[in-house]
């Protein structure tokens, strides 16, 4: 169970430990200039003049009712060639007109022209193929985020397509079933592509999993989160680094949609790929009554047992795999999945989504006891080195625009870390910025959390992990083993916007 403690120590501020035991009913924000672990000082409710501010800066959106538009799912896309062993795609990059705001069209950046990009069902040990064509102007690099892959098919931040170019990556599936996705990578472009739309669902699916029981089918869908700035005529505002007017929430491309449910258990798959906002979700009647979930899976696939929790944390490029019984609500019960974080006015950002719960329908789904196989900490391979990372940043109002670690911002032509292939390290990434969270992601291997702040991982963040969040003063030791592929990879931030400011770094496993 997600406790107070544990709140307490993500670096959670006390209003929003206060909305985890009254879901929905309180909200506070965690603004630029405020410390984790500090009381929160923004008020409950928007003042005028935030209001004011966010009506003249998202006017478009600001005529949005919430929960007036339906839900979508994400196209699946399917094979144009099926072999044996391999599934064949073709996915083309280019720009499109969607209508995001009810009544308007937005110019976004696509893959095949969807907004949220299409979502491909994988299967582990089966090899997906993909070939990348880029109609753009601009160079793109498609990343697997949370893939296990060779350098070549990694689609690294220089390692990119040119326009008018294609290029095919090929995915063999050597890893347990998980919620992956995809987003272009692309060095200093790679911020503003995903904030425009170049991102989409990769869902690795296998045999073990299958036979949990869990909800499938329909009952298993998505939520991929994200947020924007739209000016009075639906377009998209980009600014490097703006965490605040991105006030506009989107699930799968819809701002603060609705869902009409059946009741019975739901399978949902919250992906965070927003360039920098962090949710603190909970499921709220508008009530102090807590309504928890039971959270099932992480990053790298299942947890070893479900997790009872009532709030979701989920930083950009994070993944929660969650499960709801709705037959415990009776028909016509409107639950929304809240957020109890900021910045931005509550009665925009304090919002994501709603359910609707219908009538109880037959449901012979299960969430079993057991999930997944995982070791204990305690039986992981003994580390051969120990490294310490270090994640600073510009702070607001010192003028500068840079991110850094260990001191340093990025550059391609230098390694940073050189990591013995077939061996295991310890990795302990501080946040040592005064105001702002960060978090960090690793590419090519799964880690495991030993330990935050000293004290043993919450039972949700137990699992395979890609990324860790770390607020301003947060430590968090990660224990890898780089076994898979050798080659040259990256470690960065995925704050996106973070990354792009120079907040990565390269390792080369030999």
């Amino acid at each position: 169970m997600f406790t107070r403690r544990h709140a307490i120590r993500l670096g959670l501020t006390t209003g929003a430990v206060g909305a985890v035991g009254a879901a929905g009913g309180v909200f506070r924000t965690l603004t630029t200039g405020q410390r984790a672990g500090q009381p929160a000082t923004a008020p409950v409710a928007a003042s005028a003049a935030e209001t004011a501010s966010a009506a003249g800066t998202a006017s478009a959106a600001g005529a949005v009712e919430p929960f007036s538009v339906p839900l979508t799912v994400p196209p699946v896309l399917a094979p144009y060639l099926r072999t044996r062993r391999a599934d064949y795609y073709r996915i083309t990059t280019r720009r499109a007109a969607a209508e995001i705001l009810p009544g308007t069209r937005t110019d976004v950046l696509t893959y095949n022209g969807s907004f949220t990009g299409p979502t491909i069902h994988a299967r582990t040990g089966r090899t997906t193929v993909i070939q990348q064509v880029n109609e753009l102007d601009m160079p793109t690099s498609v990343h697997l985020h949370g893939g296990n892959n060779p350098v070549e098919h990694d689609g690294g931040m220089m390692d990119t397509i040119a326009p008018g170019r294609r290029r095919t990556y090929v995915y063999e599936n050597k890893q347990p079933a998980a919620t992956l996705w995809t987003h272009d990578h692309a060095h200093h472009m790679e911020s503003e592509h995903v904030y425009r739309g170049l991102s989409g669902l990769y869902l690795l699916r296998e045999a073990v999993e299958d036979r949990l029981g869990l909800p499938s089918g329909k009952y298993d869908i998505p939520l991929v989160l994200r947020d924007a700035d739209f000016d009075e005529n639906a377009a998209m505002v980009y600014t490097m680094d703006d965490a605040e007017n991105r006030t506009t929430i989107l699930v799968n491309g819809r701002p603060w949609p609705y869902l009409r449910v059946e009741g019975r258990k739901y399978r949902f798959r919250l992906v965070n790929s927003c360039n920098l906002r962090i949710f603190v979700l909970a499921l709220s009647d508008g009530t102090a009554t807590q309504h928890p979930v039971q959270q099932i899976g992480s990053d790298g696939g299942l947890l070893t047992a479900p997790a009872e929790t009532p709030v979701l944390v989920l930083s950009p490029g994070e993944r929660i795999d969650f499960v709801v019984d709705f037959s415990k609500y009776a028909p016509g019960t409107r639950l929304s999945l809240a957020n109890m974080l900021g910045p931005g006015p509550t009665e925009l950002v304090g919002q994501v989504m709603r359910f609707e719960v219908g009538r109880p329908t037959a449901d012979r789904s299960r969430v079993p006891d057991t999930l997944a196989a995982l070791p204990a900490p305690s039986s992981l391979p003994k580390p051969a080195v120990e490294r310490s990372f270090d994640l600073t940043m510009d702070e607001p109002g010192t003028g500068g625009h840079q991110a850094y670690i260990n001191g340093r911002t990025f550059d391609p032509d230098r390694v940073d870390t050189h990591v013995e292939w077939g061996t295991s390290e310890v990795w302990t990434v501080t946040n040592k910025s005064a105001t702002i969270p960060h978090n960090f992601h690793t590419h090519l291997v799964q880690f495991r959390i030993l330990e935050r702040d000293g004290q043993p991982p919450y039972p949700a963040e137990a699992g395979l992990k890609d990324t860790v969040l770390l607020f301003p003063g947060q430590t968090a030791k990660l224990h890898l083993t780089f076994d898979s592929h050798r080659g040259v990879y990256p470690y960065h931030c995925h704050m996106i916007d973070h990354s792009a400011m120079g907040m990565m770094a390269q390792m080369k496993i030999s």
